[in-house]
């Protein structure tokens, strides 16, 4: 068995938290799944918290791009196979 270490509990809301001990190394914004087994209650890590986006590293570094010019918008018509779907023929 590991090192033990102590955390307390506290209302946060209308939940309870508990606070766990720095020692630890836990980085915040983690996500956990708790599991009651005999009594005892066994915490684990999900993974890895998802990337947030940061715009500010895009913004700015496709300077050449322009805006479609409305003629080059309009797309030539194609038959399309809506029996695939399993739906209707689309008439």
């Amino acid at each position: 068995m590991g090192k033990e270490y102590r955390a307390k509990s506290f209302k946060s809301g209308n939940s309870v938290a508990i606070r766990m001990p720095a020692a630890l190394g836990i980085e915040p914004d983690r996500e956990w799944t708790i599991t009651e087994q005999n009594g005892e209650y066994v915490v684990r890590e999900i993974g890895a918290p998802r990337r947030k986006f940061n715009i500010d590293k895009v913004a700015g570094s496709a300077t050449s791009l322009k805006p479609i010019k409305p003629e080059d918008r309009v797309f030539e018509e194609r038959p399309l196979r809506w029996d695939l779907l399993g739906g209707s023929d689309g008439s």
